[in-house]
């Protein structure tokens, strides 16, 4: 019961309850002060990945193609008559040396800037990529065509390479064989690239 004189509130049952605090803000920026304009929130981000996109995807599918060079070129560089008897086999050139060093030594290197670049454009498109049906089938073909090329050609090339044990017309003959079929394996290869180049470029349904 108020004491008399005392104003009276009177509440009505649709007007929200008082809190013991007062009023919750839940507005925690910059205020106005004297009529000045509050200054605008700023917040630490991440940086992104996506301006480097193009430099990314360039680099990514030069080493790509810088990793079966070798398996490409390098079986027409296997002349027939550099078995021939009496035949003076001469240094290879700059450009050969330069191929036979990208075999042997700058495949690790190739494919960790492979792996590299091909992580950097999965941060910046998601994973989701992973699920289009062009992408996978691209992947699995390069895969199977980096086995072939590592584990069946690039062994059989290093033994061509290094004419050892040929006297006979017969071994001859077998080097001869043995190169010209390093050569289908160099056209089925250049098949297989140009096969994800079409994939890559195209993205279409498969299913």
């Amino acid at each position: 019961m108020a004491p008399p004189g005392a104003a009276v509130t009177v509440r009505r049952p649709s007007d929200p309850p008082e809190r013991p605090f007062g009023t919750l803000r839940y507005d925690f920026g910059p205020r106005l002060h004297r009529g000045r304009p509050a200054a605008a929130p700023t917040c630490d981000r991440m940086p992104t990945l996506a301006p480097l996109f193009p430099y990314l995807l360039a680099a990514h599918v030069a080493l790509a193609i810088a990793l079966f060079v070798p398996s490409l070129l390098l079986p027409f560089t296997l002349r027939n008559r550099s078995v021939e008897r009496g035949f003076s086999a001469r240094e290879p050139g700059r450009f050969v040396r330069a191929l036979l060093w990208l075999q042997s030594r700058g495949t690790v290197a190739i494919g960790g800037g492979l792996a590299f670049t091909g992580i950097g454009m999965l941060t910046v498109l998601g994973p989701r990529i992973l699920e289009q049906p062009w992408l996978l089938v691209s992947l699995a073909t390069y895969a199977a065509t980096a086995a072939v090329a590592f584990a069946v050609q690039r062994p059989g090339l290093r033994r061509l390479q290094a004419r050892a044990g040929i006297a006979t017309d017969a071994d001859r003959e077998t080097w001869r064989a043995k190169a010209r079929r390093q050569r289908y394996v160099a056209y089925a290869i250049t098949t297989a690239v140009g096969l994800i180049a079409f994939l890559m470029s195209t993205k279409p349904a498969l299913w």
